[in-house]
C-alpha cells in the first residue's frame, strides 16, 4: 500500500511566567539593619540566649515575609499587564463595522453578556488577538456583544453565542471546532488565505505531508473537473485545505491512471476520486475529509453529522487500563484498518472518553465500555445486547444493521421530541442547582410559590362571609354604576385576587350582559381555575 503523510506539527504556545523576585538588598525589598544591643545579646542584655533567638527569628521572618509578599505583588502585576496587553489586540466592535467591514479581513466573536460559554471563551479570545498580532497576520480580531448591536448579529446570521465567524469581503465563514486557541487560529489561517493553495516542488509537497493530516490535492490543468473543485474548495475550506500541483510534484509512490485527478491524502496514503464510483466531488471531499479513526468528541461529533455517515464509537474510560476497554478500542481500530473498503462509505469509526456526551444525546445511562453506533441525521443510535469480544463479533454487528436485523432505538419522531423537551428541561434545572442552589431557588422556588399562594387563595375565599358586589345599569349604550360594596375578606390573597378579577371582567361582562342588570361575585369566578388565570394574565 502506498505510504505518505504524517502528523500536523506542533501549533505555536505563548507562555508567560512570573520572574524570579530580585535578592533582599534589591529596592523595594527589606534589608537587613543594624540591630541595637538590647536586641542583639550584647551585654545590657541580661538573658543573651533568649534575645539572641528572638534577635535571629524577627528579622529573618519579617525578611521572608516581605519578599514574598513583593513577589505575589510583582506576579500579579505582571499577569494583570498581560491580561491588558492581549485585550488591546481585540477590538470592540460597533455599529460602524457594518460599514467599513469589508476594507479588512475579520474574525469576530458574537457573544452575549450572560452567556456562560462566552465568558470562558474570553481569555483564550484575547490570547487570539495577541498571537494573531505578533506573526503579523492581516486579519483583524475582534468582538461584538450580540445583544446591543442584535440587528448586525441577525445580518450574519448569529443564533447562538458565543458565534464565531471570519468575514472575508461578501463571504462569512462558521467556525464550529474546538474553542482553543490553536484551533481558531489554525481555522483563519486556513480561510483568510488562497482558496486553492499551490505547491510548486516536490520539498513544498513533503512539508505539506508532514503539517497536516488530511488534504486534498488537484492534480492538472484547466478542467471541467478543476471548476468542480473550486467550488466545492469554496464550500468546505472551513474544514480543510486544498492543493494544486503538477504530475511532476507528484511523489513517486502515488499512481495516476488518468488526468486531471482529485487526491486525499491521510492515514498515511491516498485516494483518488472516481466520480462513477462516488458521486459528486463536494459530498466525496465531504466524506473524505475526517480520518479513518477519530478521538471522538462533541464538537467533532456534530461535525460528523454533515457526512451522512454512522458513527461507530467504542465509549471507553481512558483512564482505566483493564482489559476490557483497551480491548474494545483495539477491536473498533482493526475493523477500521482492516474493512475500510467495505464500510468506510456508510460508516466513520473512533472513541470516545466517557460517557456523559452520549449519555444526553440517548436520554439515558450507557454502561461503559461499550459500543454504540449513531445516526447523528436523525437522532438513532443501535445497541448490541451482548458483549463484542472481537472484530468478528463488530463486523457482524455492523452486517447487521446494514440489513435491518438490528432494531434502531431513537428517533426524531414527535414522541422523542417530547421526551427531548422534558430530558432537556430536567437537565438544565439539576445543572442549575448544581451549579448554584441559591440561583435555582430563586428561579423556581420563586413563581412556584407565587402560583401556589394564588391557587390557595382561589380555593379557599369565603364567599358566604365576603365578596364583590358591582351593579352596573345600561342606558343609551352607557354603562353606570349604581352601587360599588367592597365586603370585608378572610384573606389578604382573595382580597387582592377579588379585585383583579373585577376590574379585568367589567369591560366583558358589559358586553355580554349589554341591557341587564348585572350582579356578580366571587362564586361566579370561580368556574374553572383556567380561566382565572387567563382572567389575571
Amino acid at each position: 500500500m502506498p505510504r505518505g503523510g504524517g502528523r500536523r506539527g506542533p501549533g505555536r504556545v505563548a507562555a508567560a511566567a512570573c520572574p524570579a523576585p530580585p535578592p533582599p538588598s534589591a529596592p523595594g525589598f527589606p534589608s537587613a539593619r543594624p540591630r541595637p544591643a538590647s536586641l542583639s545579646g550584647g551585654a545590657n542584655c541580661g538573658r543573651p540566649r533568649l534575645c539572641s533567638g528572638a534577635s535571629a527569628a524577627l528579622p529573618a521572618a519579617s525578611m521572608a515575609a516581605g519578599t514574598l509578599g513583593a513577589g505575589l505583588r510583582l506576579c500579579a502585576t505582571v499577569f494583570l499587564l498581560d491580561m491588558a496587553f492581549s485585550k488591546g489586540f481585540v477590538q470592540d466592535l460597533d455599529e460602524s463595522f457594518k460599514d467599513n467591514r469589508k476594507d479588512d479581513i475579520w474574525l469576530v466573536d458574537f457573544y452575549a453578556p450572560w452567556c456562560g460559554h462566552c465568558k470562558k471563551l474570553e481569555p483564550i479570545w484575547n490570547e487570539v488577538g495577541l498571537e494573531m498580532k505578533s506573526i503579523g497576520s492581516p486579519v483583524k480580531v475582534g468582538k461584538m456583544d450580540a445583544t446591543s448591536y442584535s440587528s448586525i448579529a441577525s445580518e450574519f446570521g448569529v443564533r447562538g453565542y458565543p458565534t464565531i465567524k471570519l468575514l472575508k469581503g461578501d463571504l462569512a465563514y462558521n467556525y464550529r471546532g474546538p474553542r482553543t486557541k490553536d484551533d481558531i487560529i489554525e481555522f483563519a489561517h486556513r480561510v483568510s488565505g488562497a482558496l486553492i493553495r499551490p505547491l510548486p516542488s516536490q520539498q513544498m509537497f513533503e512539508h505539506v505531508q508532514k503539517r497536516h493530516r488530511v488534504f486534498f490535492v488537484y492534480i492538472g490543468g484547466e478542467s471541467p473537473l478543476k471548476e468542480k473543485y473550486i467550488d466545492a474548495a469554496s464550500e468546505l475550506i472551513v474544514y480543510t485545505y486544498f492543493f494544486s500541483a503538477s504530475e511532476e510534484v507528484v511523489p513517486e509512490y502515488v499512481t495516476l491512471k488518468e488526468m486531471p485527478a482529485v487526491l486525499v491524502f491521510k492515514d498515511e496514503t491516498y485516494f483518488i476520486y472516481d466520480e462513477y464510483e462516488d458521486g459528486d466531488l463536494s459530498s466525496w471531499i465531504n466524506r473524505e475529509r475526517f480520518q479513518n479513526y477519530l478521538t471522538v468528541d462533541g464538537f467533532l461529533l456534530y461535525e460528523l453529522g454533515d457526512t451522512g455517515k454512522l458513527v461507530a464509537i467504542a465509549v471507553i474510560d481512558e483512564k482505566n487500563t483493564s482489559i476490557e476497554h483497551t480491548r474494545l478500542k483495539s477491536i473498533i481500530q482493526e475493523v477500521a484498518r482492516d474493512y475500510r473498503d467495505q464500510f468506510h462509505r456508510d460508516f466513520q469509526f473512533g472513541h470516545m472518553d466517557g460517557n456523559d456526551y452520549i449519555n444526553t444525546l440517548l436520554m439515558d445511562e450507557l454502561k461503559v465500555p461499550t459500543v454504540v453506533v449513531l445516526n447523528t441525521s436523525n437522532q438513532q443510535y443501535f445497541l448490541l445486547d451482548r458483549q463484542i469480544k472481537n472484530a468478528e463479533d463488530m463486523v457482524q454487528f455492523i452486517n447487521n444493521i446494514l440489513d435491518g436485523t438490528v432494531e434502531a432505538q431513537g428517533g426524531d419522531s414527535i414522541l422523542q421530541r417530547l421526551k427531548r423537551i422534558v430530558f432537556d428541561a430536567k437537565s438544565t434545572i439539576v445543572s442549575i442547582f448544581k451549579s448554584s442552589p441559591l440561583m435555582g431557588c430563586f428561579l423556581f422556588g420563586l413563581p412556584l410559590g407565587v402560583v401556589s399562594i394564588m391557587c390557595y387563595g382561589i380555593y379557599t375565599a369565603d364567599t358566604d362571609g365576603g365578596y364583590i358586589e358591582e351593579r352596573y345599569e345600561v342606558e343609551d349604550t352607557c354603562l353606570t354604576k349604581k352601587n360599588n360594596t367592597f365586603t370585608s375578606y378572610h384573606s389578604f390573597s382573595s382580597y387582592i385576587l377579588g379585585k383583579v378579577y373585577v376590574d379585568k371582567i367589567k369591560s366583558l361582562k358589559f358586553r355580554h350582559f349589554k341591557g341587564e342588570l348585572t350582579t356578580f361575585s366571587m362564586d361566579q369566578l370561580k368556574i374553572d381555575l383556567k380561566i382565572i388565570w387567563f382572567y389575571i394574565a
